[in-house]
């Protein structure tokens, strides 16, 4: 494995969303990550065919019954010579199989424990069900997304699992590997999806304590309140995201579009902004998507095509970056997000695709597990 992550061992307790996606981006950036896969592991319902496992792609598999006290043992083996374990089980699950933190770090002093919780490990809430939906709703970000008169937007598990949750835990994580080249001690990292909404939330409290912000959706700055920051329906039925905020793009998109001159010095006139939505509605339903991104895609007037998740890839700027990569995908292959972020010394050159699980013994004997563990936990 290649990238700047080479050399790092992670133990990833298979489970579902924010966790996987973590080591997903470990092992992206050339973690060695194995997986820990527990026969009859709990899901949501949605049976997604192994090749289609994003989040598993450059992990190895190996299956522990993690009830079964030589798993166990062989899993501490592992833990002893890893950097970090990442679990996503609630409160209390990890000390009733007998990985409590303080049994982990009596085997290794130095490991990372990344706890990914939704409520956290501590808290009245800490030990009920919740999900993404329920994380945004209760941090006071569901209520701000969605039209006006509407209710709220869901904005599929993007928030709370992915942006609260796993880069979070990944931040955590390399915040403790960090600390811990001065310390020589790990720790354990409780990163909770709903603190980490709340952070992700910071800007929306500064502006609403400013007076800068009101609590009505679709009626401020950046929630599509403003004629200049929304997206509009095209000829073609297709949509158009314009977002000049500042007033040297907002008065090139004036003049390029035709519009009379006087909405320049009005941009910020509250009053006049109905009619200016009135009027940019009606100027771009005269042509189609793709005829208005050929006409202002080159400008900077913060202009961009809506596209959904076939066109994406196939766009010109992801191309020319390589944004997509081309995995495989059972006799296909399929156009997936690559590697981010990207670095110019230690280029990320992950493997693109889940590792056939290996021989289990193998892997316990590459990673030093004691060959009686390794026995037991093999007869399980």
């Amino acid at each position: 494995m290649a990238g700047p992550l080479r050399g790092l061992k992670v133990v990833e307790l298979a489970g579902i969303g924010p966790g996987p996606m973590a080591g997903m981006l470990l092992a992206n950036l050339g973690a060695e990550v194995i997986q820990i896969e527990r026969p009859g592991s709990a899901d949501i319902g949605i049976e997604m065919p192994p090749e289609f496992e994003l989040f598993n792609r450059g992990k190895e598999k190996l299956s522990l019954d993690l009830k079964d006290p030589a798993a166990i043992e062989a899993l501490l083996g592992l833990l002893e010579q890893a950097d970090v374990l990442i679990e996503g089980y609630r409160p209390g699950v990890l000390e009733r199989l007998g990985l409590d933190p303080a049994v982990c770090h009596a085997r290794n002093p130095r490991l990372v424990i990344a706890r990914m919780t939704g409520w956290g490990n501590q808290g009245i809430m800490a030990k009920s069900a919740g999900h993404d939906l329920n994380y945004i709703a209760l941090s006071g970000v569901l209520a701000a997304i969605g039209a006006r008169d509407g209710k709220p937007a869901i904005p599929h598990n993007l928030v709370g699992d992915f942006g609260g949750g796993s880069l979070y835990l990944v931040f955590g994580i390399m915040s403790a590997l960090f600390e811990r080249q001065t310390s020589g001690r790990g720790q354990v990292v409780d990163a909770a999806m709903i603190d980490g909404v709340a952070s992700l939330s910071t800007s929306m409290f500064a502006q609403h304590a400013a007076g800068l912000m009101n609590l009505d959706r679709a009626s401020n700055l950046l929630d599509g309140g403003t004629p200049y920051y929304d997206v509009y329906r095209c000829a073609d039925g297709q949509w158009l995201s314009v977002a000049p905020l500042e007033p040297k793009f907002f008065a090139l998109l004036i003049k390029t579009l035709g519009l009379d001159a006087g909405w320049i010095a009005r941009q910020h006139d509250r009053a006049a902004w109905p009619e200016l939505r009135t009027v940019f509605t009606e100027c771009f339903a005269q042509r189609t998507r793709d005829e208005w991104s050929a006409l202002l895609g080159h400008l900077d007037v913060c202009v961009a095509p809506v596209l959904n998740l076939d066109e994406a890839p196939h766009h010109a700027h992801h191309a020319s970056r390589g944004t997509y990569a081309a995995i495989p995908a059972g006799s296909n292959s399929m156009l997936a997000p690559a590697p981010a972020p990207r670095f110019d010394r230690t280029p990320a050159a992950a493997t693109l695709v889940t590792i056939d699980q290996p021989d289990p013994g193998a892997t316990l004997r590459r990673w030093g597990v004691a060959e009686q563990a390794i026995q037991f936990a093999l007869l399980t």
